[in-house]
């Protein structure tokens, strides 16, 4: 978990009622450790997790949530969060050409 006080990238405001945190030493890993195509991408990332066009429960962790929104066709961005009370942080986030499955539970 990203340790309080560390330099805030941007928060978002998810439509489930909580807050994400995306710190500066975060998006470094996922853009050029994890996921070097989402350089670049952090304004995407951040629509993906304020209006996203669905989001799913991870099958292996209940916390984890899976925001998805259309970047063209067949194509998402995938935002994937860990919610602890009222707030989350961002685990990583990636493009993909598939929904994972998992429970659907926006919109409900």
């Amino acid at each position: 978990m990203d340790p309080v006080g560390e330099d805030l990238l941007f928060t978002a405001r998810t439509p489930l009622g909580f807050t994400v945190r995306v710190t500066r030493e975060r998006w470094r890993v996922i853009a050029t450790l994890k996921h070097p195509a989402m350089a670049g991408r952090e304004s995407a990332i951040q629509a993906t997790l304020e209006y996203p066009d669905q989001v799913r429960r991870s099958r292996s962790d209940p916390e984890v949530l899976l925001f998805y929104r259309q970047d063209g066709p067949r194509r998402w961005v995938c935002g994937v969060t860990k919610r602890t009370a009222e707030s989350g942080f961002l685990v990583t986030a990636y493009p993909t050409d598939a929904i994972k499955e998992g429970t659907k539970i926006w919109p409900v």
